[in-house]
């Protein structure tokens, strides 16, 4: 019999704290990350009702009332957001009990869904969470062409055909439900589109037109998969820098796996061909910044920096009072000086910071590990960055 595998979330932690304080959890983020083996493993004793099951579907459209009454508490409730009338049954349930803490352990997918009827009906009675696919520090490693869904990370054999029903089934089960989305071939179209623009910035423009369908569509779309945690935007850095400075976000990826399908990238060898390497592994970095962050409890804080001379660096992350580390990500194993010029450059107009500078980039497998590039930059390897990054 094969052993099963058993990952350690960081959310955990967070999680049993918030049950001590709150009525009720909800844990969003895309599917299959998770988010009901987290509950469970977490909160071994809870009773588990899984919205997708037609039968109980149908039962709490019937009578909502009814069905709580003979749920047992606590209780996991599964995609919540199919049946959004629950939230002001469960809201009434919290406010006739108020020392009674952790009784509701929620999760959904459609963040944006789900996210409404937490905001009218569940203000201060909720502690909200987002899991995303395993991280660095969750997993011990990393794989640009496995990623982070737990199934792939446990059978990675099986993980073209895992990704290709993931995505039929995302479009099938999530996409079609959304009102942005009228044309599933013209959607699947887009996703491959925006996968090739992985690490650029998001001009609408140009993903409309190829596609024939309005920019307000195309925005309509990257929405639908912000919210539900497939691709992150990151946000420029704005200082008092007397600089010109580039205003669209960053389009980039959550799972370097998904994205590696998307662009048809099957084993390392077409990976380290791909012209897209550098972009996918720089996207990797940027998820697993947001990962130590939202596991942590903190609010997503990472930037870029470009200006319209050309200075460009990869991201600013803030840290703890005034600290800030700027990060530039970089594929290859042989450092340069040249390669820190950006990050000196932009550590000078910093006037009411001083960062820390740092190129992340894949350890020498044998040979003398560079630690300082140049005057003021260090070099990390991937695995040191993560560690060290403030959570």
């Amino acid at each position: 019999m094969a052993k099963r595998v058993v990952f350690t979330r960081e959310l955990e932690k967070s999680l049993k704290a918030a049950a001590r304080q709150f009525g009720a959890l909800v844990v969003t983020g895309p599917r299959r990350a998770g988010k009901t083996f987290l509950l469970q493993h977490t909160f071994p004793g809870a009773s588990y009702h899984l919205l997708e099951d037609p039968d109980v579907l149908a039962a709490v459209k019937a009578d909502p009332r009814g069905w709580l009454d003979d749920v047992k508490t606590p209780a996991i409730v599964g995609e919540i957001q199919n049946a959004p009338e629950l939230f002001s049954y469960v809201r009434t349930r919290i406010d006739q009990a108020p020392n009674r803490h952790g009784q509701w352990l929620l999760t959904g997918s459609q963040d944006f869904s789900l996210m409404a009827g937490v905001t009218e009906s569940m203000t201060g009675r909720a502690a909200v969470f987002q899991l995303l696919p395993l991280s660095y520090r969750e997993l011990r490693s990393w794989s640009l062409l496995r990623g982070g869904f737990p199934e792939v990370v446990k059978r990675p054999s099986a993980a073209r055909p895992w990704f290709r029903s993931y995505v039929q089934t995302y479009l099938e089960r999530d996409v079609r439900s959304l009102k942005a989305v009228k044309d599933l071939g013209t959607f699947r179209r887009f996703l491959t589109l925006l996968a090739s623009r992985n690490g650029q910035l998001l001009n609408r423009t140009e993903l409309a037109a190829p596609l024939g369908v309005s920019v307000p569509t195309v925005s309509e779309w990257v929405t639908v998969l912000e919210t539900t945690g497939h691709v992150l935007l990151v946000p420029p850095y704005f200082e008092n820098l007397g600089k010109r400075l580039v205003k669209s976000p960053k389009v980039y990826w959550v799972d370097p796996g998904l994205l590696c399908f998307l662009l048809g990238i099957d084993s390392p060898r077409q990976l380290e061909q791909s012209p897209f390497l550098g972009s996918i592994f720089e996207g990797f970095i940027a998820a697993e910044i947001i990962k130590n962050q939202v596991n942590a409890g903190r609010a997503r804080e990472l930037y870029f920096f470009r200006d319209q001379q050309g200075l460009e660096v990869d991201f600013l992350v803030p840290g703890p009072g005034a600290a800030l580390w700027l990060v530039e990500a970089k594929w290859s194993k042989t450092l340069t000086p040249e390669m820190a010029l950006p990050l000196q450059k932009l550590a000078a107009a910093l006037k009411t910071r001083v960062p820390s500078a740092v190129i992340v980039h894949r350890a020498p497998a044998a040979g003398r590990v560079l630690k300082a590039v140049a005057r003021g930059v260090s070099a990390l390897s991937v695995e040191e960055l993560l560690e060290q990054l403030p959570a």
